[in-house]
Formats: C-alpha cells, sequence, structure tokens
C-alpha cells in the first residue's frame, strides 16, 4: 500500500485497519459501533492497558511496525494471563504523525491481530489521532471462567517459587542490538517479539497458585511486588535457573554475567507464580525458590543474600540495564 496516513485520512485508515481483523465466539459487537460489546459470562472483567512510545518503548530501526504489533499485544495479554484469566479482547489506542506511511500501522495491525490469534483474542475497536511522535496504548480484557484471581497478594511461607516461560531472552536481545548487531537471531526476536506462556496463567490457577506475576520488569522486581503485596521474603536459588550456552557466549561478548540478564531483564512475559509446597507441577514449571517469613533483609534474596547489582525496569529511571 502506498501513500501516507495523512493522504489516507482517518476514517480510511480506520476502514483500512478494520478489514484486516478477525473475530472470536466472545465479540458480540466488533468495530464500527460507538464501543464494542464482548461477552462476558464470568459476569467480572480482567483489564489491563499499557502504553508504548517510540523511542522509549521500540525503534523503528530494530522493529518492524509487526513486530511492535506483537510486542504491544504480548505484554497486555500476559497480564490478563498473570491473573488466571483467559484473554478476550483488545482495545487499540494509535497515535501516528500524518507523513507516517501507510504502511505502517496495516503492518501493526496485522502484528495487533496474529498475537491476538495466539492467545485466542481478537482487537474489538480502538483510535487513531494524529501527533508527532508514534504512540501505540492497548487496553486488555479477559475472562476468569468463574475462578477467583490470582493477585499478588497471596503467597505464604513455605510456598514454592516456579516460573514457566523464557528469562532473559529479551534483555540479551537488548544487548545484542543495543552493539549493533542482529544474531544470535533467537535473542533478538525474544526482544523484538515476546512469546509469554497464555495458557500457563490459567492452568497455573487451577493447580493451586496463590500469587501470580508476569515478568515484565524482571524477575527480581516483579518478586518484589509479589513480596510486597503478600508481607513476605522470596529467595531465588540461582542454581534452579537454567541459563543456555548462547547466553552465556553473549554475555561473554559484551561484558555481562548472564545471570544478571535473567534476574533483572525485563519483557519476556514469563510467569511466575507461587504454589503451596505439596503442589504437583507439571514439568513446564521449573521450582526456582521459595517463600520466607519477613525478615530484615531484602523482600527478594539470591541465594540468601541481598541482590546488588542494579536491574529491573523503571518507567521513571534510567534505560534498563
Amino acid at each position: 500500500m502506498k501513500g501516507t496516513v495523512g493522504e489516507l485520512g482517518e476514517f480510511g485508515l480506520i476502514r483500512e485497519l478494520t478489514s484486516r481483523l478477525t473475530t472470536t465466539p466472545a465479540v458480540r459487537v466488533g468495530p464500527g459501533d460507538d464501543a464494542a460489546v464482548v461477552a462476558a459470562p464470568d459476569r467480572r472483567v480482567v483489564a489491563s492497558t499499557d502504553i508504548l512510545l517510540e523511542g522509549r518503548h521500540f525503534r523503528r530501526d530494530w522493529s518492524t511496525a509487526y513486530d511492535v504489533g506483537r510486542k504491544a499485544a504480548a505484554q497486555n495479554l500476559a497480564d490478563i494471563a498473570a491473573m488466571g484469566a483467559v484473554p478476550t479482547a483488545l482495545l487499540l489506542g494509535l497515535v501516528v504523525p500524518a507523513e507516517l506511511p501507510v504502511t505502517w500501522p496495516t503492518e501493526l495491525m496485522d502484528g495487533l491481530r496474529d498475537e491476538c490469534q495466539v492467545a485466542g483474542a481478537s482487537v474489538v475497536g480502538g483510535d487513531v489521532v494524529r501527533g508527532d511522535t508514534i504512540m501505540v496504548s492497548i487496553t486488555a480484557l479477559g475472562d476468569l471462567r468463574n475462578h477467583e484471581p490470582v493477585t499478588r497478594a497471596g503467597a505464604q511461607p513455605g510456598d514454592l517459587v516456579a516460573v514457566t516461560g523464557w528469562l532473559g531472552w529479551s534483555a540479551a536481545g537488548y544487548a545484542v542490538l543495543a552493539r549493533g548487531f542482529r544474531s544470535p537471531r533467537a535473542f533478538v526476536e525474544a526482544h523484538r517479539r515476546p512469546e509469554p506462556p497464555y495458557h500457563a496463567g490459567p492452568a497455573a490457577a487451577a493447580l493451586g497458585a496463590t500469587a501470580m506475576c508476569d515478568v515484565s520488569d524482571g524477575l527480581i522486581a516483579d518478586l518484589g511486588h509479589i513480596a510486597e503485596a503478600s508481607k513476605v521474603r522470596i529467595d531465588i536459588r540461582s542454581g534452579a535457573i537454567d541459563i543456555p550456552t548462547q547466553m552465556n557466549d553473549i554475555g561473554q561478548a559484551v561484558g555481562v554475567d548472564p545471570l544478571q540478564w535473567v534476574l533483572t531483564g525485563g519483557e519476556d512475559h514469563a510467569i511466575v507464580a507461587t504454589f503451596p509446597p505439596d503442589a504437583k507441577l507439571p514439568a513446564r514449571w521449573k521450582v526456582i525458590g521459595e517463600v520466607l517469613n519477613p525478615s530484615a533483609l531484602p523482600q527478594v534474596t539470591v541465594d540468601g543474600a541481598p541482590w546488588t547489582s542494579k536491574g529491573g525496569w523503571d518507567h521513571f529511571g534510567d534505560i534498563e540495564s
């Protein structure tokens, strides 16, 4: 498709974007009306929202519009799964410059649509406005299917800490891209398009998870959210976490201990949860620590000691490490 967003116009752009969408049975009224209608059989709706800003959360020289769409959808749908819910719908707020080629927002929408299909959801509407830079705002919705939500506040001393999904891959990919390289490709793609284990959230709830969170800010930071909400201490066993050989190789090449990426790198959107000590966990879950009584030590420790290296994502701090 040729031309710019300004040449196509607001309503032409909306028609082009919505024409690319698919739907699911949960959508009763889709794009094109004043608002969408999404079925909520549970009578409770799980909702999450995020904003991605060009230059802060993505770079067009690193990621295609399709990549950004997949990533934007993934990080929001992962939040729904981390509550023990099933993703159902996604809403898009899009700010773009008038001179932006039309292919960029259409490819973004393709990415959003395809990631939603992976999670079993669909894009049901949104809004587009003109601005000086690209901003992507996502709201995701989900259904608890008659189960109670799994919050951050239920961890108990004696619980196991387990994780499923990748840890440190996105941060390693970021380190590769920041140095002007594009391989190892698996790590670069993990940064561009995270692959959250959406099924794991509802499955963890069924397994009796007492607290849960997706790893968006870094494992230590996100377990810190659980520890604070639950008023406990969590200790991570570093030896229980597998570090791939290629990640070790990248670490050697850039002078970084890969454990730093595993413990503090965000945007992998793995699922970390606490479970009763007698829980029978499937092989996909890796036990990496335990919940302890609160103490004078920090709320999250590594091998019984404070983690002193900097790390974790803070939107109002420095750029991620």
